[in-house]
């Protein structure tokens, strides 16, 4: 038998109890013996004692009984017992009536989490029993807890995690779905029957569609397919990858991308007779949104700069004004060397508010243009009995 591309005998659970045995199932009556070792509830099966690989396994979640085969045989009728399972009976042959008495205790123990008050054992033998017991009753705890939190993702979760032929449908409408994408893919992950589990479904073409289901569990090392040779991938992707290498790419996932229209389109009613049509955007002209947001943008440039004096000709302007104020003081001054105070900037003239074209209204001067205008020979004669004054007072 070929050896198992798989898991190595350390990523398996705590062995319980290992040794030869010679296995028959079925109607094939020729034994074929392997070095077995009891690992969490299953028993996995190496051609020798030092392979690392397994080539066949037997998950004990089935279990019915174990009992001694009945089954007179010369030789092997006190070192022999027999699995029954719900998918069919094992026979096997130990090397010695004692050792048989363990592999029937410890098998029952696993499956049943209870030692059996049916086994002739010693002490130190129920013992090994029930410490057996409890190291599978902590690994199974330690195990749900691992599926809820890492292993596990339930279907619901975030579509992240899935390959990208996940689909949740149930059994039914993924053959269905298989079926009417056949072009597309073959393959399919979806959720399983089971709680925080999935299975796979594919599609043959043999002279019409035969479809298959198989169901995917997950471990602590990761995901496994559960079949007669288990195969094992840390994630589902890696799962459906080597189902399609191993394969050879006959088995191909479905991936059925959505299809995005190009043109927007709505329903409109007829006025006249109440037609119902589908109609596109795209023979509306966008002409005239451009137009109006090109005269907006118009009239955002010809809107005047609020902050005038940061131009270059207000500033050059303001800079002649403050010279044109320092040499104005400077002449100022007097012959006594006192500085006179400096004449205020002459104001712009207001616009008139007469028309220009009525000389008969001449416009009103103000106080300052009267005293702008008084006469001269009145100013020398003020002068004049300001200087006889300051006399009299020397004097």
């Amino acid at each position: 038998m070929a050896k198992r591309i798989g898991r190595k005998r350390a990523q398996l659970p705590d062995c319980y109890y290992e040794g030869y045995l010679e296995k028959t199932w079925g109607k094939d009556l020729t034994p074929q013996k392997f070095w077995a070792c009891l690992c969490g509830n299953s028993l996995f099966f190496f051609n020798e004692k030092r392979d690392i690989d397994y080539v066949d396994k037997l998950v004990l979640t089935e279990l019915i009984s174990v009992a001694d085969d009945g089954t007179p045989v010369s030789n092997t009728h006190s070192t022999r017992f027999v699995v029954h399972m719900k998918s069919g009976s094992y026979r096997f042959t130990a090397s010695n009536s004692e050792a048989r008495e363990l592999w029937k205790g410890f098998i029952h123990s696993v499956a049943e989490l209870s030692v059996p008050s049916s086994l002739i054992l010693l002490p130190g033998q129920i013992h090994m029993l029930e410490c057996t017991i409890q190291k599978e009753v902590e690994r199974l705890a330690s195990l749900t807890s691992t599926d809820v939190t890492d292993h596990a993702p339930s279907p619901t979760s975030s579509q992240s995690d899935m390959p990208a032929c996940f689909y949740e449908v149930p059994r039914l409408e993924a053959e269905l779905l298989l079926e009417r994408e056949a072009n597309r893919g073959n393959l399919l992950l979806r959720p399983g029957r089971i709680e925080k589990s999935f299975a796979i479904t594919t599609r043959l073409d043999l002279g019409g569609s035969v479809f298959k289901h198989y169901r995917v569990y997950s471990s602590p090392a990761g995901f496994y397919i559960d079949v007669d040779t288990p195969v094992y991938a840390d994630t589902l992707q890696e799962l459906v990858n080597i189902l399609v290498e191993r394969t050879e790419g006959h088995l191909t996932p479905l991936i059925v991308e959505g299809q995005y229209d190009k043109n927007i389109s709505f329903i409109s009613s007829d006025n006249e007779n109440g037609e119902r049509t589908q109609q596109s955007l795209q023979t509306f002209a966008l002409t005239p949104l451009t137009r109006r947001q090109d005269e907006k943008t118009r009239a955002l440039e010809a809107e005047p700069d609020p902050v005038r004096e940061e131009h270059p000709s207000f500033a050059d302007k303001k800079v002649g004004r403050e010279h044109a104020i320092r040499d104005s003081s400077a002449a100022s001054l007097s012959l006594t060397g006192h500085k006179k105070a400096p004449c205020p900037a002459p104001r712009r003239s207001l616009p008139s508010q007469t028309p220009t074209n009525n000389p008969g209204n001449p416009r009103r001067p103000s106080n300052v243009e009267a005293q702008m205008k008084f006469p001269l020979p009145a100013i020398s004669e003020l002068k004049l009995k300001l200087g006889q004054k300051l006399k009299i007072d020397l004097t």
